[in-house]
């Protein structure tokens, strides 16, 4: 389990793509202090597990349906990527309950500074925009953000300086794939209440 806090910003050393499995080797510096074989990381939100560690790099794979699912496919060398570590069980909870579960991909599609603040249009499919709603919380390319506004196809949130500085999301591109993950509570509830398409009173 994830808080969405991300750790640091590592750097995509080099992708080998293989039939039925991708390999990334990322470069990085803080989350590499206690990183071992087979430990849980989330890249850009996505929980992948580390198959290898060498110097100051480590090496995840991604399965076809995590290729499908996520942005991770379409990075490359020298590409920047969110980072965490899961949770401790001593640690602080600093977010909100992420998983490394990406629903699906969003795109950012608009910025226009607030204040300080920069406030961030994210465009989504109705596949999750069922589980978002205002002052809820959705996270963003591993990062835990509170919703501003929520609409049919999208909705705001708001990068306070901090995040702006932490985060690759002021530095991405309009347009950039983003991996989407809604809040857990958010999908019980709709699964709860019979509104989703697989849920028990669906058939």
């Amino acid at each position: 389990m994830f808080t969405g806090i991300v750790e640091e910003i590592g750097r995509v050393g080099a992708v080998q793509a293989r039939p039925g499995l991708t390999r990334l080797q990322v470069t990085a510096r803080r989350v590499l202090d206690d990183l071992a074989i087979g430990d849980s990381i989330a890249v850009n939100g996505a929980c992948l597990t580390v198959v290898a560690r060498e110097g100051t790099s480590f090496a995840a794979e991604a399965t076809p349906e995590t290729l499908r699912r996520t942005n991770l496919g379409r990075l490359a060398a020298g590409d920047g990527v969110h980072l965490e570590r899961p949770l401790a069980a001593n640690g602080r909870f600093g977010g909100h309950i992420v998983q490394g579960h990406v629903d699906a991909m969003g795109s950012l599609a608009a910025r226009h500074p607030e204040g300080d603040s920069v406030i961030a249009t994210v465009s989504a499919s109705q596949e999750i925009m069922r589980y978002v709603v205002p002052k809820g919380s959705i996270a963003v390319d591993g990062v835990s953000l509170t919703v501003v506004d929520a609409g049919e196809g999208g909705f705001t949130v708001s990068l306070i300086p901090h995040t702006q500085q932490a985060t690759l999301l002021c530095e991405r591109p309009l347009g950039w794939p983003v991996n989407l993950e809604a809040d857990i509570l958010a999908k019980y509830v709709v699964h709860a209440a019979g509104l989703h398409p697989f849920s028990p009173e669906k058939g």
